[in-house]
């Protein structure tokens, strides 16, 4: 049996159509999982930062990534520590700005 005339080609037109909107979701997904990661290193390298700088140490003897900001502040005996990741990576150009921030026991308070 034959198809008619009028369904020729219309499984290629809608491969056509859903092909692009697979491939943005995929593209979606991967970028949203990259920023997972980064933004899970970001929060563990201000971790360490701030128990370092709590010590007394330099925060940035740890394992700081190339490019990031980093800035320290004091609020009571606390020391937090922020990281804005460098403008260099593709969520940055994007719009989207990773920061993260951590807090130790500021030790030299004591002192």
């Amino acid at each position: 049996m034959r198809c008619p005339a009028d369904d020729r080609g219309s499984v290629t037109a809608e491969f056509a159509v859903a092909l692009p909107a697979v491939l943005a979701c995929l593209a979606l997904c991967v970028g949203a999982l990259h920023g997972l990661g980064q933004y899970a290193g970001l929060t563990g390298s201000a971790a360490v930062a701030a128990r370092l700088a709590g010590r007394g140490d330099d925060p940035t003897a740890g394992q700081v990534p190339a490019g990031t900001t980093t800035s320290i502040e004091r609020e009571g005996g606390m020391l937090c520590v922020q990281m804005t990741a460098s403008e260099d990576t593709v969520l940055s150009r994007l719009g989207i700005r990773l920061t993260a921030r951590a807090c130790a026991l500021d030790e030299s308070v004591g002192d």
